[in-house]
């Protein structure tokens, strides 16, 4: 009898092993899926997050982010500010077409990258327009920053438009710690406008608040 109450706990023993060793895969797979799950997750909430806060075409920051993160830099201290315009961009559109305009675009965001210095940021504001965040620079080094940059996209001819060179017009401002953005942003604009009266591809600096 004590035989046979053995092996009846031993068949019992291996069964209850054998379904506990089911269970333990099931929760293993259950886990490892629930993990899986949680890193796509996070993977399509950074997309989503990159996706409202920078250009579809270029990859810059869009209108949205770059005067957000300015109203931050000022708040930390002084920010120059350069917006650019491309000059003559219906007429490339006009001539060369709306797919032509878009690889300008994108060849001006490529050559800025190369131009502005390590702790710039650029958004692009507008169709063919641009904003360059310079924080903590001079007025003076921001001006010769938007000279580099003039120069990088005047330089040479873009290879989407075939022996045509691409320029641009900017304006320059420097707002102190705690400045307002909008009041910056409207002198470099003026700035800008400036440079567009006076010809065109050139830089010029607009009030510099101390």
């Amino acid at each position: 009898q004590c035989r046979d109450a053995l092996g009846e706990l031993i068949v019992h023993f291996e069964r209850l092993m054998r379904e506990s060793r089911r269970l333990i895969r099931r929760s293993d797979r259950e886990e490892r899926e629930l993990n899986e799950l949680n890193g796509e997750l996070h993977r399509l909430a950074a997309q989503l997050e990159y996706k409202a806060r920078h250009d579809s075409l270029t990859g810059a920051l869009n209108r949205g982010a770059i005067f957000d993160r300015a109203g931050r830099l000022l708040g930390c201290g002084p920010l120059a500010l350069v917006v650019l315009d491309i000059d003559f961009f219906k007429s490339i559109n006009d001539e060369f077409g709306h797919p032509a305009g878009d690889a300008v675009i994108c060849e001006v965001v490529n050559r800025l990258r190369g131009a502005v210095p390590g702790a710039a940021e650029i958004g692009r504001v507008g169709g063919e327009e641009f904003s360059i965040l310079l924080p903590d620079a001079d007025f003076d080094a921001a001006l010769q920053s938007a000279e580099a940059m003039r120069q990088a996209i005047a330089g040479q001819p873009f290879d989407c438009l075939p022996g045509r060179v691409v320029t641009a017009s900017f304006g320059v401002s420097r707002t102190a710690r705690h400045g307002d953005f909008g009041d910056a942003y409207a002198r470099a604009d003026e700035a800008l406008f400036e440079a567009k009266r006076g010809g065109r591809n050139q830089v010029r600096g607009g009030h510099a608040e101390d």
